[in-house]
């Protein structure tokens, strides 16, 4: 069902005071960094913020100059973050290591967080909490890492960052923030990051191993020919109580065609049967699943411990609408889990090599892009005033996309997010979830 109150508002009155730079609080290496082929294929900006309640005890204290202190002792560490990309002589992304400094946002806030009401999804106006630069050409012309700390009058705040992916996945950004947490509270870096990349380069000569049906173009078989490509998309959430996720396990489990069924296989499985019927993709349509794995502990040897980057790769499922909305989800399911068994160190040396020899995109039409939070403890992070009461992304997923993450008490309910071209493509979207809430 859908989920998440009404905001009581959608633009914050806030001020913004001029961009500054924080640099490392110690002399960093000064060289052209090198990105992975891993790291390539996904340098998009994420931007997501960090609720914080004001605490009694902090009142005297400035989450500005503590997260900002805290943070030039943190660029030691992870110095990559403070250069700017730049392209190697063989054409691809690589880091400009110079100590440009990470770009750094002040801004005050006439509202207090208890105005910004109950969040379970990205609202409009968190897009103000979150530095964009005015103007920027390109991916080049954006700092890797920008910070806007946002203070309220009631002695909460907000932090909004703004990073680029190809600098660092889902668990790097968490150990990066966890980092950053500890020497806000004064406490030293307890896992020093391992930032040497080279372990992850192609292979030479480059091995295409594998197929890499990711990269393989779709034809749209729709009658206008512009499969979810409208301009405007509608956005909603629809939350899963724990006991609605059991119960769609129940169901998958019943016809006895797969044996067991993870949270995420069966979300996933759910999500992408519903949107293609909700699409009303003609039959013999083929429809892509994609969606990251962690790569880190299926290379042979793994790679090291507290590896900084990207670790994950994508793998891929294929099927036609026809045979995906016809069968039960146990089906969808299954090809869900043959995905994932796909993962291997020859799989990713591979995907590595593909990139090389042909500098391949991921193909997105008729194709959806799954993207879970739901093990990445985000809320875990503390720089000195406890946990968040909330983390968020800042805006909406793109088009292709759904994002799953952990609400409700103890983390354990699951918001599903995601666009479609209208109101009747999500109601029917959502008559394939509330199946599961209201069989309770």
């Amino acid at each position: 069902m859908p989920g998440g109150d009404e905001m009581p508002f959608e633009k914050l009155e806030i001020k913004v005071k001029e961009p500054t730079l924080v640099f490392p609080a110690e002399p960093t290496r000064k060289h052209a960094y090198f990105l992975t082929n891993l790291d390539q294929n996904i340098a998009v900006s994420m931007r997501t913020v960090y609720i914080f309640n004001a605490q009694e005890d902090k009142k005297n204290e400035d989450p500005v100059g503590v997260i900002k202190g805290a943070l030039s002792k943190l660029l030691v560490h992870f110095y990559p973050m403070c250069g700017r990309l730049g392209i190697s002589e063989d054409g691809k992304l690589q880091v400009e290591c110079e100590d440009q400094g990470a770009l750094f946002v002040e801004a005050t806030a006439d509202n207090c967080i208890a105005e910004l009401g109950e969040l379970s999804s990205p609202a409009p106006f968190m897009r103000q909490l979150v530095h964009d630069v005015a103007n920027a050409k390109n991916i080049l012309e954006v700092p890797p890492l920008i910070v806007q700390v946002t203070t309220f009058k009631c002695g909460g705040f907000v932090l909004g960052v703004h990073n680029n992916h190809c600098l660092m996945d889902g668990l790097s950004a968490n150990e990066f923030l966890l980092a950053w947490g500890d020497l806000a509270r004064g406490v030293g870096i307890t896992n020093p990051p391992h930032i040497d990349r080279s372990v992850l380069r192609a292979r030479d000569p480059p091995r295409i191993e594998f197929p890499h049906h990711e990269f393989d173009e779709i034809e749209d078989l729709s009658p206008e020919g512009n499969l979810l490509m409208d301009d405007s998309l509608v956005y909603s959430n629809f939350i899963l109580t724990p006991q609605a996720v059991e119960a769609l396990k129940r169901t998958i489990l019943e016809d006895g065609t797969v044996s067991k069924v993870s949270t995420f296989e069966a979300l996933t499985a759910l999500t992408w049967r519903a949107r293609t019927q909700a699409l009303e993709m003609p039959p013999e349509q083929k429809t892509r699943l994609l969606f990251a794995v962690d790569g880190r502990n299926k290379f042979n040897p793994p790679i090291p411990r507290y590896f900084f980057g990207n670790g994950i790769v994508l793998t891929t499922a294929i099927t036609t609408a026809g045979e995906l909305t016809q069968h039960p989800l146990s089906y969808a399911v299954k090809l869900v889990q043959g995905a994932i068994a796909m993962i291997s160190d020859g799989y990713m040396r591979s995907a590595l090599d593909f990139f090389e020899v042909t500098r391949a995109r991921p193909a997105l039409v008729a194709t959806l892009l799954v993207t879970t939070w739901l093990r990445l403890p985000f809320h875990t992070v503390d720089f000195g005033w406890g946990q968040p009461l909330c983390t968020s992304p800042a805006c909406l997923p793109d088009r292709e996309v759904v994002l799953f993450t952990s609400c409700g008490k103890d983390r354990r309910s699951v918001n599903i997010l995601l666009g479609m071209p209208s109101l009747a493509s999500m109601v029917k979207v959502n008559d394939h979830f509330n199946v599961y809430n209201q069989a309770l």
